[in-house]
C-alpha cells in the first residue's frame, strides 16, 4: 500500500503567516497603557519596530533579493543627508546619536521594513483595519475617562479624553484616533462588498467621539482636511454624497448625543481666535515658533544640531514663553513639564537641520505624496480594485504633513507615524507604481508571482504580458502572491 503524497508546496506556503503581522504587533502594542509617570522609557512598541527592521533585512538576505528599488532607495534615504549633518552638529555626542537613531527610525527604516513586508493589498488593508482597531479601543477608554470623570484634567476638571497614554502625551490618543478614522474612512470609499464599506463607515462616524473628547484643535483640522481630501480623490459625486451623510451624523451625534457641552463649543471656538485672543498654549505655542525662526537666522544652513531646540530655547524666546505646561489625572499625578519642541515638526526640522535638513525631509515626504497621488489616479482611471488602499495611504500621508503644522514627533505614538509612512510608501513606491504601469499596458506585477519584494524592480521589464492571465500569474487581488 502506497504512502499518502504529500501536500503540495503552495498548499504549505499559504499556512505561512504573513510578514506583515510582524508590523500589525507593533500596532497593537500601542495598546498597551504607557507608564503612569509620562513613559520617559522606551515604549514596547518601539522595541518591536526595532525587530521588525532586523526582521525585514533577515528576509532580503534569506531571499538574497535587491532591497529597494532606485526610485524607493533615493526617496527613504534623502534624509540621511541632513541628518547626518545635523548629529554632527548637536551640542552633545549622545544627544546627535540619540536624535539621529530617533528620525532614522521614523523617517528611514521603519518606512522601508513596512514597504518590504507589506507584499499585496490584502496586507494592507489587514494593517489599516488593524490602525481602525487600535483607534477603537484607545478611544473607547478615552470616552471612558470622559464619562466617568478619569481623563486628564482639562479646565480644572478631569475629562479630556487621553486613553492610555496619560496626560504626558495628550496628543497620543487624538492621533491614533485620527489615523484610525482616516483608515476607515479610505476603506469606506473603496469597492469592496457593501457590508464592509457600511462597517468600516460606521467605525469612522463612533471615531467622532473619542476624537471630539481628545479637545485637540490640531488633531480636529488635519483630520478635517484629510477626509476632505479622501472625498475629493473618490470623486466628486461619492464626495457630495458621503459629505451629506457625514454632516447629518455629526448633527446627531453633537446634538442628540449631547456632546455639545460648553467645553467642547469653547473649544471648537477658540480656533478661530487663536490671532484674537490666544489662551496661554497658543501664546507658548507662538513664542516657540519666534524662537526656532531665530534659531534658523542663527544657522540657516545646517541649524543648531539635533536635540538643540531645549538648549537654545531661552536664547531665542520672549518673555511671553511661560515656564511649562501642567498635566494631571488619568491615573497620574500633577507635573509640570518643560516647553522641549516647538509643536511644529517643519519650524524643529528647520532650527535644528536648517535649511538642507528641511529640504531633504520634505522634499522626500513630497516625493511620496506626488507618486502616491499619481498611483491614485492611475488606479481610479483603469477602473482596477485597490483605490481604498490608496485612499488610505495618501490619506494617511495628507495628516501626518498638515498635523506637521500644530505638533511634532514624540511619544510613544510616534512609532505609529513611521507605520504610516511605510504604507505610504508601498503605495507611492510599490503598488501605486504598478498601477501605473497597468495602465500603460505593461504588468510591473510579475515579480510577485515570483516572490519579489514590493519596491524591488518596479517597471516596463517586469512583465511584457497584459490581460487577466498575467495579472492572475503575478498575483492579482483576487488571487494574492503568497
Amino acid at each position: 500500500m502506497s504512502s499518502p503524497a504529500p501536500p503540495p508546496q503552495s498548499a504549505a506556503r499559504v499556512r505561512r503567516p504573513p510578514p506583515v503581522l510582524a508590523v500589525v504587533a507593533v500596532v497593537a502594542l500601542l495598546a498597551l497603557p504607557v507608564a503612569g509617570d509620562g513613559g520617559g522609557g522606551a515604549h514596547p512598541a518601539d522595541a518591536v519596530s526595532a525587530l521588525v527592521v532586523l526582521y525585514g533585512v533577515l528576509r532580503l538576505v534569506r531571499g538574497r533579493r535587491r532591497p529597494l528599488s532606485r526610485t524607493a532607495a533615493v526617496v527613504l534615504g534623502l534624509p540621511v543627508l541632513g541628518l547626518a549633518v545635523a548629529a554632527m552638529g548637536a551640542v552633545s555626542p549622545g544627544a546627535g546619536v540619540t536624535g539621529l537613531g530617533r528620525y532614522l527610525q521614523v523617517f528611514v527604516l521603519v518606512p522601508a521594513a513596512v514597504l518590504l513586508l507589506v507584499r499585496d493589498r490584502g496586507d494592507a488593508r489587514l494593517l489599516a483595519r488593524s490602525m481602525v482597531g487600535l483607534a477603537l479601543w484607545q478611544g473607547a477608554v478615552g470616552v471612558h475617562q470622559y464619562v466617568t470623570g478619569t481623563g486628564a484634567s482639562y479646565q480644572g476638571a478631569q475629562v479630556r479624553a487621553v486613553g492610555t497614554f496619560g496626560p504626558q502625551d495628550v496628543m497620543g490618543m487624538a492621533t491614533v484616533v485620527s489615523l484610525g478614522l482616516v483608515c476607515a474612512v479610505g476603506l469606506a470609499l473603496g469597492h469592496a462588498p457593501a457590508r464592509q464599506r457600511a462597517l468600516a463607515a460606521g467605525c469612522a462616524l463612533a471615531l467622532l467621539v473619542p476624537l471630539a473628547l481628545s479637545f485637540s484643535r490640531g488633531a480636529w483640522i488635519a483630520t478635517a482636511v484629510t477626509c476632505a481630501a479622501q472625498l475629493l480623490l473618490a470623486g466628486v459625486r461619492r464626495a457630495l454624497a458621503v459629505g451629506a451623510a457625514a454632516f447629518a451624523a455629526g448633527v446627531v451625534l453633537v446634538g442628540g448625543f449631547g456632546l455639545g457641552t460648553t467645553m467642547l463649543q469653547e473649544r471648537v471656538g477658540s480656533i478661530t481666535q487663536v490671532a484674537d485672543a490666544p489662551d496661554q498654549s497658543v501664546t507658548d505655542r507662538y513664542t516657540m515658533w519666534e524662537a526656532s525662526v531665530g534659531m534658523w537666522r542663527e544657522r540657516p544652513l545646517t541649524g543648531v544640531g539635533l536635540k538643540g531646540f531645549p538648549e537654545h530655547r531661552d536664547g531665542h524666546a520672549s518673555l511671553a514663553l511661560s515656564s511649562g505646561s501642567e498635566t494631571d489625572g488619568a491615573g497620574a499625578g500633577y507635573l509640570r513639564q518643560p516647553l522641549l519642541s516647538p509643536h511644529n515638526m517643519y519650524l524643529l526640522v528647520l532650527a535644528e537641520q536648517g535649511l538642507l535638513g528641511l529640504l531633504a525631509l520634505a522634499g522626500s515626504w513630497l516625493a511620496l505624496l506626488v507618486l502616491g497621488l499619481r498611483g491614485l489616479r492611475a488606479v481610479r482611471r483603469t477602473g482596477r480594485a485597490g483605490a481604498d488602499c490608496g485612499l488610505v495611504a495618501c490619506g494617511l500621508l495628507v495628516w501626518q504633513l498638515t498635523d506637521f503644522a500644530y505638533a511634532d514627533i514624540g511619544g510613544p505614538s510616534t512609532v505609529l507615524t513611521a507605520v504610516c509612512f511605510g504604507l505610504a510608501a508601498w503605495w507611492a513606491l510599490g503598488s501605486g507604481a504598478e498601477a501605473e504601469a497597468e495602465a500603460a499596458g505593461v504588468c510591473a506585477g510579475a515579480d510577485a508571482g515570483r516572490g519579489a519584494e514590493p519596491g524591488a524592480g518596479h517597471g516596463t521589464e517586469a512583465c511584457r504580458g497584459t490581460g487577466t492571465g498575467a495579472r492572475t500569474q503575478a498575483g492579482s487581488e483576487e488571487v494574492p502572491a503568497r
